[in-house]
């Protein structure tokens, strides 16, 4: 978890007000894989339960510089619950426990020491462009799913 008060993004004056009742998935828009990631999401969140953000956002950019993360070159993205904020490895397997089966299955990777989780993180991070592309524009979203994109 990133360190601050949950919910100590609504008196930053820097962050707009948005409906944070629920997960939210703040993602790079442009990333192949992550873009991927959020369509995969998109088609099997049944109970829409998930939200979604780009970084390239307003409000994505403003999230970010408060938890003190390049909202520009970001090698990470957030996942937002009940007011607090993880990234890295903690927030993909955060983000898998809320998941449908199999998924929550994942989380037995938190007993693995958090270096070395984040080192496979980061490592596909940097690579994520040249492994898997980068889109000319953010993702748009389908206007079925619109009202899910913050």
């Amino acid at each position: 978890m990133l360190a601050k008060q949950p919910y100590s993004y609504r008196d930053d004056p820097a962050v707009p007000d948005f409906d944070d009742d629920g997960p939210i998935i703040f993602f790079d828009g442009v990333c192949v894989l992550c873009s991927g990631f959020v369509g995969y999401v998109l088609r099997n969140d049944r109970q829409h339960r998930f939200r979604f953000c780009t970084t390239q956002s307003e409000l994505g950019q403003a999230i970010y510089r408060h938890y003190g993360l390049d909202p520009v070159n970001n090698r990470t993205f957030l996942f937002v619950q009940d007011g607090r904020a993880w990234h890295k490895s903690d927030a993909a397997l955060r983000a898998a426990g809320r998941m449908w089966l199999p998924w929550p299955l994942m989380t037995i990777f938190r007993f693995l020491p958090r270096f070395v989780r984040d080192g496979f993180y980061d490592f596909v991070a940097r690579n994520r462009y040249s492994m898997f592309g980068k889109r000319d524009s953010c993702i748009i979203p389908d206007p079925a799913d619109a009202k899910r994109f913050l």
